[in-house]
């Protein structure tokens, strides 16, 4: 459905409200080189989309592109429209996961048209455009720089909260309440996986706008291009470290396994012994033989449970010398 539609000329937003129609006609008649609309569009039916597509003579395997949302980051050109592919992530907490959702931005010199699948709103960047007349001024390029600023800034966040889970997912390998956090391991590498696949292809996308690429970016936006591929490059080597510790963790988490499962096969191996000796005496003494020692003795029978009872707590000292219990 259709979110907002606006017409801004002049550094600033005018006012009423706008069908997405009657805000095409404006920018074709304005008389302000400037003057652009901003349309935003959240899960749209295919028949309003192509119907878009048509007002703002969008291409179609662009819109085919976004009816199917489910495509990689990238940025492609259709006679002068830019069409970019963004991947946005969120962080949900308590369930550990990185939401992930998909942005579709329509950037040409009379237009911007953003159309999410999932993901958070754009409201907040909506406002920070408008609040600033120099962005508004600056064109569709400015909104998309602000676009990707927030969606890079959000990965960030997400980097920043999936690492305190790393760090509880240490605590718990190395943890002596034995909780073996195997099925947690892997759960997490799948979403490292997925948030991988989202930021590391919009590197070369944001490197192509940093580097003049697109006519559509002005040339004073080059720097500040460069500054969300810094920060870009930044959150991508966290989540390569991010990977590789999660593969570290379930490498340590099996050893802390086999180390505990061994340390318990010595335990029982040592019970075991100590119940061996008693067991053994026991049933020499159970065959009924008419000529045995201490049988007719009053003293046999205590005799023998304190030979039982000396040996037993003899290797309950020497195994729990050696670490065996």
């Amino acid at each position: 459905m259709i979110i907002d539609c606006a017409f801004y000329e002049k550094g600033k937003r005018q006012d009423g409200d706008l069908t997405y129609e009657q805000a095409a006609e404006k920018t074709r008649y304005s008389g302000h080189a400037g003057a652009f609309v901003w349309l935003g569009v959240v899960d749209p039916a295919e028949t309003e989309l192509k119907r878009i597509a048509h007002q703002y003579g969008l291409h179609e395997l662009a819109i085919e592109d976004a009816i199917e949302a489910h495509q990689r980051p990238k940025a492609e050109m259709y006679g002068d429209t830019l069409f970019i592919v963004v991947k946005t992530a969120t962080y949900a907490n308590p369930e550990d996961l990185i939401e992930v959702g998909e942005l579709l931005i329509f950037v040409n010199p009379k237009f911007v048209i953003t159309i999410r699948h999932g993901g958070r709103s754009l409201e907040d960047v909506r406002r920070r455009v408008e609040d600033r007349p120099d962005l508004v001024e600056a064109g569709p390029g400015a909104v998309l720089h602000q676009i990707l600023d927030r969606v890079v800034d959000d990965y960030g966040d997400a980097a920043k909260s999936f690492d305190i889970d790393l760090q509880h997912v240490e605590e718990l390998v190395f943890a002596a309440d034995r909780r073996n956090p195997a099925e947690r391991i892997y759960r997490l590498e799948r979403e490292v996986i997925d948030f991988y696949r989202a930021v590391a292809p919009l590197l070369d996308v944001v490197d192509g706008l940093a580097r003049g690429q697109f006519d559509i970016v002005n040339d004073p936006l080059h720097e500040y291009f460069r500054d969300v591929h810094d920060h870009l490059q930044r959150i991508n080597g966290e989540i390569l470290g991010f990977r590789d510790l999660l593969s570290s963790s379930l490498q340590a988490n099996l050893t802390q396994v086999s180390v505990r499962q061994n340390e318990d096969m010595r335990t029982i191996s040592a019970w075991a012994a100590m119940a061996a000796v008693p067991t053994a005496i026991a049933a020499i003494y159970g065959m009924n033989f008419e000529h045995m020692p201490e049988l007719k003795s009053p003293l046999g029978y205590p005799l023998v449970l304190l030979l039982m009872l000396s040996i037993c707590l003899y290797l309950y000292w020497r195994f729990k010398k050696s670490g065996w219990l």
